[in-house]
């Protein structure tokens, strides 16, 4: 798996290096630590993605089989999928992405209840919002909008868990 990351993440970095110098601008060892981490976090998110929409499909399942006919099972798999998923992201992003660095120090209690928030942000209100825009005002296809809406709403996702639901203080 590191090994795929490794392949992935220099070809990703290579692509930046090559616009850096179309535009004329300095790769920073700054803003090369940034490129990584946002393809990290890229990873979690993908992972994080397939595992909600098992779980959706398991719990929906799991209704059918034994819950009769509820009549919302849907949302009842949408929320516990959410909750899910987003203790999974917060785990990696927490252990993986967003490391504590020496002399710093992070209230994982309070980082975890900014990451139900930011993702709640993104993944609930802010899709709903792009959805209604891209399909019923934009006319798109409702099965390309929330990949347009990706687009948005994982690099707004990444700066809110990493300056705020992530962010550490000084011991």
């Amino acid at each position: 798996m590191k090994y795929v990351y490794n392949i992935i993440e220099k070809i990703i970095l290579f692509c930046f290096k090559i616009l850096f110098r179309i535009t004329k601008k300095e790769m920073t060892l700054e803003i090369e630590s940034g490129i990584k981490e946002f393809i990290k976090f890229g990873i979690v998110g993908l992972s994080n993605t397939i595992i909600s929409y098992l779980i959706y499909l398991f719990v929906l399942s799991i209704l059918d089989k034994f819950g009769g006919n509820i009549k919302f099972d849907y949302f009842i798999a949408n929320v516990v999928a959410f909750v899910l998923s987003v203790l999974w992201s917060f785990y990696w992003n927490n252990k993986y992405v967003f490391k504590v660095e020496n002399g710093k120090e992070r209230n994982i209690f309070f980082a975890l209840v900014k990451t139900y928030m930011s993702y709640a942000f993104t993944g609930l209100l802010l899709n709903n919002v792009f959805a209604y825009v891209w399909i019923d005002i934009l006319g798109v296809n409702k099965n390309i909008a929330p990949l347009i809406t990706l687009i948005i709403s994982v690099p707004i996702n990444f700066i809110m868990n990493k300056l705020w639901a992530f962010k550490t203080t000084s011991k």
